[in-house]
């Protein structure tokens, strides 16, 4: 499978919530980012999450909508994430939405897998087409 990595840029708002969610303590938030390297990309989103900060337990998930180009490949794709904290303890699995793919990405699946380095925040993924 081929293995790219690569740099990006994420940016995080607050967004309102229905009540009876808003009564559980879940929040949501909007997603931005900017992926550079062999994606080049925009990454737009949404996501909900708990923590309980006294505990450092919580979890989150989220759909990404990917659109620019990966290795030359231009078209979009879908990302779910589903990360999970037991007691600071972090946990977190991003792939490809199964025949999400458009375009030169048609077909594509994979893992995205994040890291954070001395406040960057960089990609590794792994893909099929």
């Amino acid at each position: 499978m081929p293995f790219v990595t690569g740099e990006f840029e994420v940016a995080m708002k607050p967004e309102s919530m229905s009540d009876v969610a808003a009564a559980s303590g879940i929040g949501r938030m909007s997603l931005d980012k900017h992926y550079r390297g062999p994606l080049q990309a925009e990454g737009k989103g949404e996501m909900l999450a708990y923590m309980d900060r006294a505990l450092g337990s919580g979890v989150y998930v989220a759909i990404e909508r990917v659109t620019g180009a990966l290795d030359g490949r231009s078209g979009s794709f879908l990302l779910h994430h589903t990360g999970v904290m037991t007691r600071g303890s972090p946990g977190l699995t991003v792939a490809v939405a199964p025949d999400s793919g458009s375009e030169q990405l048609a077909g594509l699946s994979g893992s995205l897998h994040i890291r954070i380095e001395g406040g960057k925040h960089y990609y590794d993924f792994e893909y099929a087409l």
